[in-house]
């Protein structure tokens, strides 16, 4: 697997990396892109339901987020792990889909809270057991700091500046691949 632009993560600092996610391989590439860095991910909590998966995420330095009621932990806790300068995962996609999606709007908040800039990724690359078996060419792409700036009265207009730049930079690391 290839990392490409990794000389612009953050050093010594914390940061939030968002990622698209078609299925767990992304993921799994994302925490070997940015080896040594431990990365935090949320994942939705109803992955946590099987004992064996809950211990494999735990290890992977997972959390739960209930994403049908979210609550203060869905901040509280990413801005925890930021405040110890830890780097936290998120998949603005929000499940396992198309980067046509909507981006959820947690990585913004997180980052604007937080003070911490975000970097877009995005996996290239197979998505199946049967692909990836085939030895097809894996890649995460990673693009330059967002800096959120802090919520304010025009809350609504720097969530949805920040998403489209989001979206903006995945489809042009996404058509440099």
């Amino acid at each position: 697997m290839k990392t490409v632009n990794k000389e612009k993560l953050p050093q010594n600092e914390p940061f939030i990396v968002v990622c698209t996610h078609k299925s767990w391989i992304d993921v799994v590439c994302l925490g070997i892109a940015l080896y040594p860095t431990p990365i935090h991910f949320m994942a939705k909590k109803e992955l946590f339901n099987k004992i064996f998966i809950k211990k494999l995420l735990k290890k992977l330095n997972a959390f739960p987020v209930d994403r049908s009621k979210p609550g203060p932990s869905v901040l509280k806790i990413p801005l925890q792990l930021l405040k110890k300068k830890q780097v936290v995962g998120i998949f603005p996609s929000g499940t396992r889909n198309s980067e046509e999606k909507a981006l959820k709007n947690g990585a913004i908040h997180i980052a604007s809270r937080g003070s911490v800039p975000i970097i877009p990724a995005v996996y290239v690359g197979p998505h199946t057991i049967k692909d990836l078996l085939g030895r097809k060419r894996r890649f995460i792409i990673l693009g330059d700091a967002i800096h959120v700036p802090k919520m304010n009265k025009d809350k609504e207009a720097v969530i949805e500046a920040t998403n489209a730049l989001i979206s903006k930079v995945f489809k042009e690391l996404k058509s440099n691949s």
